[in-house]
């Protein structure tokens, strides 16, 4: 009896550790960490498919070169993931926040012709943000959501949050209560224009925020323009769409938003229709001006070559 004992406890030391390193990894949420993968593979066979198909993506990931630290490609039919690199690990999102932002804005069924102001305070963002919007210049909330989807201006998206009732603290907590009642487990918001750092999320997440944002059809109207020449009473300036795909005739997309900060990188999250299905894409910290362009077009490109008929 008491040698088994003793073999028992030993084994239990001998183990304890390995079973604490992976419940910390399984539990790691802070930016920069891992999330842990929805679902749970139970079944052998259910394994070996599970790793079969992550060795298949792993191999388009390698031929593709995706230069994004973080990308997925999901099909919004079905919900499966067509492409996936570091679709879990949690980090800054930038100007991407400005979709949870619109839908905030959206859903408080506010007057969107109600004339807001700039003030200091939208004016308050770090010196090497630029903005074509001065302060005190005025605009109805319409413009302003449109402005800050389409040129992610922040001064507009910081103009509709401090314009919320309750004010900005109230538009933050209603960012963050629209984030979980999405399910959107490891996604957090500081602020409404994606300049805080503190504003994380992961690929996944951001893929089923995506196609939250899709029901909206002012949020796809507005994130989609090519352009727009705005009267701002003394001149009319035009703003153009930071995402130069909007306007390529080889791409049909219906909802579009870019981000950068330098905690974030270059970000680019989209809905298109690619070789006749609806996907949406998340590209996360890419590591050059036109390394997000340079990996949907890829992207597309592949699965355009995989919906190819064969020659026989």
């Amino acid at each position: 009896m008491g040698k088994r004992f003793v073999c028992a406890l030993f084994a239990v030391m001998l183990f304890l550790p390995l079973w604490e390193g992976a419940s910390s990894v399984a539990f790691a949420s802070e930016r920069g960490k891992v999330a842990p993968q929805h679902g749970k593979v139970m079944a052998s066979n259910v394994g070996k498919w599970y790793v079969k198909r992550n060795r298949a993506r792993a191999e388009d990931e390698r031929r593709l070169a995706l230069g994004s630290a973080s990308a997925l490609v999901i099909d919004q039919t079905t919900g499966a993931a067509l492409l996936e690199k570091q679709a879990d690990v949690v980090a800054p999102i930038a100007s991407i926040s400005k979709l949870m932002m619109a839908m905030v804005t959206l859903d408080a069924g506010l007057d969107m012709e109600e004339v807001i102001y700039i003030d200091a305070e939208d004016a308050s963002s770090p010196r090497n943000v630029r903005s074509r919007l001065p302060v005190g210049v005025s605009m109805t909330r319409d413009t302003a959501l449109l402005l800050a989807l389409m040129s992610s201006e922040n001064r507009a998206a910081n103009a509709l949050g401090r314009n919320y009732p309750g004010g900005m603290e109230a538009f933050v907590r209603a960012m963050n209560r629209k984030a979980r009642s999405l399910g959107l487990e490891y996604t957090r918001f500081a602020e409404p224009t994606g300049l805080s750092p503190n504003n994380v999320s992961t690929a996944r997440d951001l893929a089923y925020l995506v196609m939250a944002a899709h029901q909206y059809p002012k949020i796809r109207e507005y994130s989609t323009m090519a352009s727009v020449s705005i009267n701002m009473g003394e001149r009319v300036l035009e703003f153009v769409n930071t995402n130069a795909l909007v306007n390529n005739p080889q791409w049909r997309i219906g909802l579009s938003k870019t981000g950068y900060l330098s905690a974030a990188g270059r970000c680019l999250v989209m809905q298109a229709w690619v070789a006749g299905r609806p996907v949406v894409m998340v590209f996360l910290d890419s590591n050059g001006k036109m390394t997000r362009v340079g990996d949907a077009n890829r992207i597309k490109r592949w699965m355009e070559d995989e919906a190819a008929p064969r020659g026989t």
